[in-house]
Parts: structure tokens; sequence; C-alpha cells
């Protein structure tokens, strides 16, 4: 279990560039290095975390820890992974709380709004590329956006990705596979993930309870990485935080190693300005267990799950959706908080230039937009 916690802990504090590169860095490391797993098992499992909602990288650790040590690996691989950011954006919080009304503090978290459309349209952009290739998915994705300028809240995201599953269900499923492979389900963490759902709504839950429960919902319905998770906690806590605190937490945690769910560490801390390290603590535990309760409930599963096509139709309208669901984000809140007049907007469109086209590192373009906002 230590030696489990010490790999991902090292790994937690280098593991810069988003899920992607998480993946790189897993791959080389537990596969070619340590050879802790084999490569075909490490695509099986790969796959299943790309399948469920939540953060996708952080789940393959989970599930690598799992296979190497049972669920006490799982937990200090989720841990170590994840420790280094969270203390970052935890420290981040807390320097927030202290300076924010200063006026290097204001001009620095201009720049940061700035960053964060920058890197949204760029997921935009890359995720309709992978997700959005026929004109039907393309459709889903403009129609969510429409959707959801017209009538912004969390009951019509939910009404969007279910509308989609089925629609992907019915006319984008694949033909081929064994429908007929039986499910090898782990019931109990299964029906823990789908009871905290449903029933934490219903409940008059206040303090720090309300905030699991916000985070936890979050965290059962982020499809398509850390990117989406902006616009679903926006939602949930809108009347209780800023933008400007969404958009500041957002463009650093860009800027992290390690999973970019940290962000609610520093939404949480922000949320119980009294305890902040409770807050961060209780959002941050509430946003990955979804994630992690579907990993240990499916991971047998997975086989027989990916052979019924309509539950592969169904995930494709549900990835064509979220990015609709992130285009209607670009807009509102990140281009209404960030554009503030013509210079803010070529600032905007260099800076995703030399993000997509020059491949310039999110390391430089950080203090770059930091520097950028005591100017603008």
């Amino acid at each position: 279990m230590l030696q489990v916690f010490w790999q991902f802990f090292k790994l937690g504090w280098l593991s810069f560039g988003g899920p992607a590169a998480h993946i790189g860095y897993f791959q080389r490391h537990f596969v070619q290095k340590l050879g802790w797993i084999e490569q075909p098992s490490f695509a099986a499992t790969l796959a299943l975390c790309q399948f469920l909602p939540g953060p996708a990288s952080s789940q393959l650790g989970f599930a690598i820890g799992y296979q190497r040590a049972g669920l006490s690996g799982a937990l200090a691989a989720f841990i170590g992974f994840t420790l280094p950011s969270f203390l970052i954006m935890l420290g981040l919080a807390l320097a927030g709380q202290n300076w924010a009304s200063q006026p290097a503090t204001l001009a620095i978290v201009t720049g940061l709004k700035l960053f964060a459309l920058v890197v949204v349209a760029d997921a935009v952009l890359t995720m309709a590329g992978q997700f959005c290739q026929k004109p039907l998915t393309l459709t889903i994705a403009v129609l969510t956006a429409a959707l959801l300028w017209l009538l912004p809240g969390l009951g019509t995201q939910f009404i969007a990705l279910l509308t989609a599953a089925l629609i992907g269900a019915l006319l984008l499923r694949k033909a081929g596979g064994d429908p007929g492979q039986p499910l090898a389900l782990n019931w109990p963490f299964l029906l823990l993930f789908l009871g905290l759902l449903m029933v934490m709504p219903l409940l008059s839950l206040t303090g720090t309870a309300t905030i699991f429960a916000d985070f936890y919902q979050a965290g059962s319905l982020v499809f398509g990485g850390g990117h989406v998770v902006l616009p679903l906690l926006q939602e949930l806590l809108a009347d209780e935080l800023s933008q400007e605190v969404f958009l500041t937490g957002y463009a650093a945690a860009q800027a992290m190693p390690g999973p970019m769910f940290t962000l609610a560490s520093f939404l949480g801390a922000g949320l119980l300005p009294a305890t902040p390290v409770l807050g961060a603590l209780i959002a941050t535990f509430g946003v990955f267990l979804p994630g992690f309760l579907l990993v240990l409930a499916l991971q047998h599963s997975w086989q027989a799950l990916a052979a019924r096509p309509m539950m592969t139709g169904a995930v494709t309208g549900i990835n064509a959706s979220v990015v609709g669901l992130l285009l209607a984000a670009l807009y509102q809140p990140v281009f209404v908080s960030s554009v503030t007049g013509a210079p803010a907007l070529a600032a905007a469109a260099l800076g995703l230039l030399a993000l997509r086209t020059f491949r310039c590192p999110l390391l430089v373009l950080v203090p770059a937009f930091m520097l950028l906002g005591f100017w603008l």
C-alpha cells in the first residue's frame, strides 16, 4: 500500500498537461517501467474509465491501485495522485481569502479569467473534433448549447444529457458484439452510487452535507473530462460563489499537476471560509466519489457492456451533448466574464493560436496571462 502511495505521489507532482497526458504518464510508468499491469489490461481499464462519468485519469489510477493492492491500494493511489494538486489549490484558495481585495490580485484574476476562455475554447474545438464527426452528433451538440443558452440550469443539462443518450441508443448504436454476455456487477457499490445520487437531492440538507451533495451530483454527471465540471458546478453553486471565483479556480487548475477535478478543493474552501480545509476535503471527496464507486461496480463487466450496441450508442450521444455543455459554458460564464473589450478579445485569440497551433506549454501561458492582467 505504501509503495502504491509513493509511486502515485511522485507522479502527482510531475503530471502536468491534463488527463490525456496523465494517461501517457501512467502507461510509461506502470506498464513499461514498473510492469504492474499488462498492456491489454491497461487498455481495457482505460476504455472503462473513458466510458464512465468522472475524472478518467484519476479513475484509471484508482483501478491500477486496486489491481495492485486491493481496495487499500486503490485508496492509496487516489490519495497519492491527488494530494499534491489538492495542497496547491487549497493554498491558492487561502491566499485568495487574504489578498482578494489587493490590486495585484485583481489584475492576476483578470488575466486568469481570460486564460480560462482560451482553455475552454480549445477544449470545445478538440472535443468537437473527437465526438461530433457525424451530422447527428454535431446537431446534438449545437442543440444542447442552444437549449442551455435559452434555458440555463442544472435541470436543463440533465434533460439534454438524457435526451442525447436516448437518441444515441436508438440512432447511433453500432452493429456487432455479443449483447448476450452476462454482467458481473458489484451490486453494493452500484447501489451506493445510485442511492446517494437519488436520495440526497430529496433531503433537506444544510452546511457540509449540502456541499458534499452538490459536488457528488456534479461528479456523477461529468462525462468528457475535467473541463465539463465547470458548467455543472457553476449551475449548482451560482448562488454561493461568484463567477470570478469559478474562473480563477478553473484557470489555476489548468496549470497544476494532477487531476483538474481539484478545482473542487479550491471551491470547497471558498464555501466554508471559517474552516476552509474542511470545505476543501468535503468537496474533493464528493466530486471524486461517484466515479470511483462506478469503477468498483463495473470493472468486471466492461467487456459485456461494450458488447451492447445500444449502450455504445448512448455513450456516443452523451459525448456529443457534453460538447454542447462546454460550448454553452464558453459563452456564459466564461466569455461574458472575461472579455471586457477588444484588447481582451485579441489577447484571447492570440492565446488560442499559441495553444492550438504552436503547442505553447500551459506553464508558459499561465504566467503570460497573469502579467497580461496588469495591462488589461
